[in-house]
């Protein structure tokens, strides 16, 4: 790279998908989500997890008993600590394989794209982006479309026959 610092980003694995991206793919598309945003440094925990785990994540923490495609869980820093008291953590994000491929079928996407969409998505809530209402989502999602369309993505929100996508993307508390 050109000496500017990035998103460190641990991958872990719950499952064992034969058609999603490598490694090498979910970091840069999490670097350059966290770069487009601004705050290009930090730990970033990115765990590709089956139903099950996902569906309890989502109903711990949001009370919602069903899978979804990625939850984040934006670092907070236990009270009395210093600011500097350690490396900068983002925080984690958990993204469920089945359900991204699902969806990327369902919104007659390609599955790299969809992918690089929740890898983006994801960083995104870890920087304190949401969806809760309209202003706030037009924000992120201008953030989302530059990211995926720098990267060669298509617009996430328009699916391959023209019709706006249903927006449903998680972000725990």
């Amino acid at each position: 790279m050109s000496g500017i610092p990035t998103a460190n980003v641990d991958i872990q694995w719950a499952v064992e998908p034969t058609d999603a991206p490598d490694d090498s793919q979910l970091i840069a598309w999490a670097r350059h989500a966290s770069q487009i945003a601004g705050c290009a440094e930090g730990d970033i925990t990115l765990r590709i997890v089956d139903e099950d785990e996902i569906r309890e994540l989502n109903r711990d923490y949001r009370g919602k008993d069903k899978p979804t495609n990625v939850l984040s869980f934006p670092f907070e820093m236990p009270e009395g600590l210093p600011a500097d008291a350690m490396e900068p953590l983002l925080g984690d994000i958990i993204i469920c394989d089945s359900v991204v491929r699902q969806e990327a079928i369902e919104q007659h996407k390609s599955l790299q794209a969809h992918w690089a969409h929740m890898v983006t998505h994801g960083v995104l809530h870890l920087l304190g982006y949401d969806h809760i209402d309209d202003d706030d989502a037009a924000v992120m999602e201008t953030l989302e479309i530059r990211a995926l369309t720098e990267q060669g993505f298509d617009d996430p929100y328009v699916d391959a026959t023209d019709n706006p996508i249903d927006k449903e993307m998680e972000q725990a508390p």
